[in-house]
């Protein structure tokens, strides 16, 4: 913890829907407890203009709306991190870094809405079902007793937030 707060990493392939969310929606529920910061493992060239639309109507914070490399956050001199969430299987397939502080990891399924077939509609809805499973699962993060668990148990904790099926 730095500061008084938590620093996350949400971590997925493109880092220009998933993990952006996941970032915009710590950074919101999180109350200043959470630093949450987002990267790919292969950058998009930009991020989904649909998730910008969801982030800004649904009142999300929209900061540094540019895909970025999870080496930022890996390098020397890098701030410690408390924790490191994969959203993408390809993410948690990766060879990662040794994170600098040794944050608490976990692999978070989520589907890929830029994968979503169908109608325009269809397509935002698949946007707007992972926004909901994101936020659902972020909710019960926050609402852990950090200050009452051991690493292991805190470990356990997420995992077990990692393992719903909604997200």
């Amino acid at each position: 913890m730095q500061n008084g707060s938590y620093r996350v990493l949400f971590l997925s392939r493109r880092n220009s829907a998933r993990s952006v969310m996941a970032e915009a929606i710590l950074n919101k529920v999180g109350r200043g407890r959470f630093d949450a910061v987002s990267a790919a493992v292969d950058p998009a060239p930009a991020i989904e203009p649909t998730v910008l639309e969801l982030l800004r109507n649904a009142d999300y914070p929209v900061e540094n709306p540019k895909p970025r490399h999870f080496g930022e956050y890996a390098k020397a001199g890098a701030v410690n991190l408390d924790f490191v969430f994969t959203l993408s299987d390809t993410a948690a397939g990766e060879a990662l870094p040794d994170w600098p502080g040794l944050p608490i990891t976990s692999h978070w399924r989520c589907p890929d809405p830029v994968l979503a077939q169908g109608e325009a509609w269809e397509r935002t809805q698949a946007f707007m079902q992972v926004l909901a499973g994101l936020e659902r699962r972020l909710n019960i993060f926050v609402n852990l007793p950090f200050s009452s668990l051991d690493r292991m148990s805190l470990q356990n904790q997420v995992r077990r937030i990692g393992d719903e099926q909604d997200g």
